[in-house]
């Protein structure tokens, strides 16, 4: 028996190198520009660093590091790659010789009419302690391929794990600045109300004196409840904004520390890079070939079903009568076979299969070409963004200085008579929401860069992972 099994063992590691079913994996071929069209002239080699630092604010620190820590779409990510894991270890196993051991005692007693009446002792005992091996000789490659499938799978989970933690970093700093700009917004609107309200106390007064009309007071109080009706509308935003950041965080919904006001953040850089670059940078285009290296192994594994599957079986044990023979020579038994089977007419299962892996491959290629193509437009669309939204916020700022400047000096002509108070309300009226509007324009404008980070990737992702909860040990 053990020539036998050493003949099979070498027979095996002589076949399996070269019989694999299946086509071997060959990374697709991409068309990728040579430059983005709308790159930065000021962008610096900063996407592998911890982006977020740069805005100069510890308090944001602090809650990009307790989102990691704690958010719960992280913690189900790591627990998706520890499932990936276990199913690797299983799908594998069959390669390797399958060992068990068994035993039992019975006692029973048998109808000694017949056969039963040759027996010496009824009822009679019956032990037994056995080993026994199984394995299937991988002569086609069946089994590696569907290793290799797996393994795949392992890592794209580990790659989806990646996308999350870069999503989470994106929308916790995303988040943190769109609160920061409506924090401006509420003080701008709480500024403009208590001048106005100083307005309209002033009007009133000067209405009982005869000084002005009826009409300039109730265009004072229009301006004022114009402002007032805002501030609910932001402070709904705000308590909005902080609910979804809490969640990001992995807390329950409420209130969220600042740091810095808008005005004192400080502004990243905005990061260079090649487009060849989000080949390996983006974890949704790693994740992608993954997925396509898993499906393409999965049309060697379906291939090998036409081939026989060879097996090897073995058992070696004692059986006695008398538990105090049981391990004695001459209880002892053992046998060991092989088998071979095959199919000869499956009504074109096993084609149906080869064929549905073959099209499964080819929507993973695809997927894998759009999954690039889309990386191209985000990166193409971020870079745009923040060029536009720079000039938009520049010109913002213009329009306000100029707004400014136009009511001081729709006031100074009211005081000194010449013009009419709807010519100052007029100036005011176009202010407010100018400033109003330039406070949304910084708060885009720092978005659009994070928006770059994430469209780009990078090593900082593999950075922010390691601040992440590790996975529970059993």
């Amino acid at each position: 028996m053990r020539r036998f099994l050493v003949f099979i063992a070498l027979l095996y590691a002589a076949l399996i190198p070269g019989c694999m079913m299946g086509p071997d994996y060959v990374k697709p071929e991409t068309d990728s520009p040579e430059t983005f069209m709308y790159q930065e002239k000021e962008a610096t080699e900063a996407a592998n660093i911890q982006w977020w630092k740069q805005f100069n604010d510890p308090v944001l620190d602090g809650l990009i590091a307790e989102s990691l820590a704690n958010n719960k779409s992280v913690m189900i990510a790591a627990a998706n790659v520890e499932q990936a894991e276990a199913v690797f270890m299983q799908v594998r196993s069959p390669i390797f010789p399958q060992i068990g051991y068994g035993g039992s005692g019975t006692r029973q007693r048998i109808s000694e009419s017949g056969a039963g009446s040759l027996l010496r002792d009824n009822p009679y005992n019956t032990y037994q302690a056995a080993s026994s091996a199984t394995w299937e000789i991988d002569l086609w490659g069946r089994i590696r391929r569907q290793t290799e499938a797996a393994r795949a799978d392992l890592l794209a989970t580990e790659e989806a794990r990646q996308g999350v933690i870069l999503s989470l970093v994106s929308s916790t700093a995303a988040a943190y600045i769109q609160l920061l700009g409506l924090d401006e917004q509420l003080s701008i609107s709480k500024q403009s109300l208590a001048a106005y309200g100083e307005s309209v106390i002033l009007f009133e007064k000067q209405f009982q004196y005869g000084q002005v009309s009826q009409m300039t007071v109730e265009q004072a109080k229009t301006q004022y409840e114009t402002a007032a009706a805002v501030i609910p509308q932001i402070e709904l935003q705000i308590a909005q904004t902080e609910n979804a950041l809490s969640i990001l965080l992995g807390r329950n919904p409420g209130p969220v520390p600042r740091g810095k006001t808008m005005d004192e953040i400080m502004m990243p850089y905005v990061p260079a890079g090649l487009p060849s670059n989000l080949l390996v940078n983006r974890p949704d285009i790693r994740q992608a070939e993954q997925n396509l290296i898993a499906l393409n192994a999965q049309i060697g594994a379906a291939k090998a079903l036409y081939f026989p599957s060879i097996s090897l079986t073995g058992d070696y044990g004692y059986a006695s009568a008398d538990l105090s023979d049981l391990f004695q020579g001459q209880s002892r038994f053992w046998s060991y076979s092989g088998s071979l089977t095959g199919p000869i007419f499956a009504g074109g299962a096993i084609y149906g299969q080869v064929k549905q892996a073959e099209a499964a491959r080819k929507a993973a290629l695809h997927n894998y070409e759009l999954s690039i193509q889309s990386a191209f437009a985000d990166v193409e669309n971020a870079l745009i963004t923040r060029r536009k939204l720079s000039e938009q916020t520049q010109a913002q700022e213009r329009l306000v200085k100029a707004g400014r400047e136009y009511a001081r000096l729709a006031q100074l002509q009211y005081d000194g008579g010449y013009a009419p108070y709807s010519t100052v309300l007029q100036a005011q009226q176009q202010l407010f929401p100018a400033e109003l509007s330039l406070a949304q324009a910084r708060a885009s404008l720092l978005s659009s860069l994070v928006s770059i980070y994430k469209a780009m990737g990078g090593g900082w992702v593999t950075e922010a992972s390691l601040m992440t909860a590790l996975p529970e040990k059993n």
